[in-house]
């Protein structure tokens, strides 16, 4: 029995010396993409039959268990890093202490409308069919949900929009929020906040989002002060305290329309409270808009001294 139990962990050894993997940067990582069923099945070619259950010691034996990649590891860090989350921290406070709302917004992953398959699984009568490929061609259209996340009050909003994701849609989904819930939760307010990566349709590098965010501050008469986040880094509040409920309220449902992907997005809550609003914003927007021609000449954008790419300044009228 003993000799037995020696030669088991013996050929164990061996299939993972053959299918193991390891991790160059850190020493004794290691990883195996075997199951326990093709772990077992190979054990007993060898000559030592082990069931699954068995098989599921001796790899806790051997410190592997069942784990997923997790995405922490930073592509890179600038310099200014640690100067602007401290800047956003100190920002954050002001505001919140003043009663001034502060705003999380970003883009979350745009989705195909029609007959396809999503991650995740839901519970069914019978088989959910969908299409094989997902070819934008098959389906009537693509869901783009801009994001906004109230800090003070942990309450989301998602706005839907069919069309194109740009700094004008983006400013229109923070219009839409004002104008339906900010200036009633916020009647004193005179200035806003908010808290964005530096990509995308806020990108911290284009001056037409500068320009839209003037028009926008024109438009709601507030002093909107804009501080984005260093790039790689993946603190922006609204991806984990809005975004990754949202995901997980609409696992494996199927958007065959954009009602049914606002009819499940609008369900998500979580045990803290958090509450979220979905609203279908019909704009039609285009791609590749260039600003106006004398934007840099009238440009009413306040630049901060301090890392000044990343913290700036839109001002009404009479500011």
């Amino acid at each position: 029995m003993i000799q037995s139990s020696a030669t088991l962990q013996e050929n164990f050894h061996k299939i993972l010396a053959e299918f193991t993997a390891g991790d160059p940067m850190r020493e004794g990582v290691l990883w195996t993409n075997l199951s326990r069923r093709e772990i077992s099945r190979r054990l007993a070619e060898m000559g030592t039959p082990a069931s699954r259950h068995v098989v599921r010691k001796l790899l806790k034996k051997s410190h592997l268990g069942q784990r997923k990649a997790c995405k922490k590891k930073s592509m890179g860090m600038h310099p200014d890093r640690n100067a602007q989350f401290e800047n956003i921290a100190r920002l954050k406070a002001l505001y919140l202490q003043q009663g001034e709302p502060v705003i999380s917004i970003d883009t979350k992953k745009k989705e195909l409308i029609g007959n396809f398959a999503r991650e995740g699984t839901t519970h069914t009568q019978t088989q959910v069919q969908t299409l094989d490929h997902d070819f934008p061609s098959a389906g009537t259209g693509k869901l783009i949900p801009h994001g906004l996340y109230d800090l003070a009050r942990n309450e989301g909003y998602v706005h839907l929009n069919t069309s194109v994701d740009t700094s004008e849609f983006c400013c229109d989904s923070i219009a839409h929020w004002w104008t339906q819930h900010g200036v009633h939760q916020y009647p004193n307010a005179s200035r806003l906040l908010l808290l964005c990566d530096g990509g995308g349709s806020n990108a911290s590098n284009r001056h037409v989002c500068k320009e839209a965010l003037q028009k926008l501050a024109e438009q709601l008469g507030l002093e909107i002060r804009v501080a984005h986040y260093p790039p790689y880094s993946k603190h922006n509040p609204i991806e984990h305290r809005l975004f990754a409920h949202v995901t997980r309220a609409c696992q494996g449902v199927i958007f065959h329309t954009v009602g049914i992907a606002k009819q499940f997005m609008q369900k998500t809550k979580t045990t803290t409270g958090l509450k979220v609003t979905v609203d279908v914003l019909d704009g039609v927007y285009a791609a590749g808009k260039k600003c106006a021609a004398d934007f840099l000449q009238t440009i009413r954008i306040r630049f901060d001294p301090h890392l000044p790419r990343w913290n700036y300044c839109a001002l009404p009228q009479g500011c």
